[in-house]
């Protein structure tokens, strides 16, 4: 399948799909916080999807791998950020598995893209 646009990788879709999971588990958070660790549940999560996007826009494979690169990181908060909220109870144990499950499939997504780039990266002259 020929990739024409962000929206085409399923990495991107899987993303958007996590993203819009951890809005609706952080909308039962207590009110306490609503800006403390869901804002920054939420701001990781949208991270993702973003930095995917923004990597495929850009003109170098170089730069795409660097916004991969961040994509991951803020996979790996997002993923500390859950553990913490199912610690604090404000997530039950098998929501944190459902999206701990899907982050997980992500991650290999973006590993996949990584190396898929790097070997591009690794042939240009």
């Amino acid at each position: 399948m020929k990739v024409n646009s962000y929206r085409d990788l399923l990495a991107w879709q899987l993303a958007m799909q996590l993203t819009e999971h951890v809005y609706r588990a952080t909308g039962t958070f207590p009110n306490k916080e609503t800006y403390a660790l869901a804002n920054q549940l939420q701001r990781a999560a949208v991270s993702v999807p973003s930095n995917i996007a923004e990597g495929h826009a850009r003109s170098s494979t170089k730069d795409y791998l660097r916004f991969i690169s961040i994509a991951m990181g803020s996979l790996a908060e997002l993923e500390t950020q859950l553990e913490l909220s199912a610690r604090l109870d404000y997530i039950d144990q098998p929501k944190l598995g459902e999206l701990l499950a899907i982050a997980d499939e992500l991650g290999r997504m973006l590993q996949g893209l990584r190396k898929s780039l790097h070997s591009k990266l690794v042939l240009l002259p």
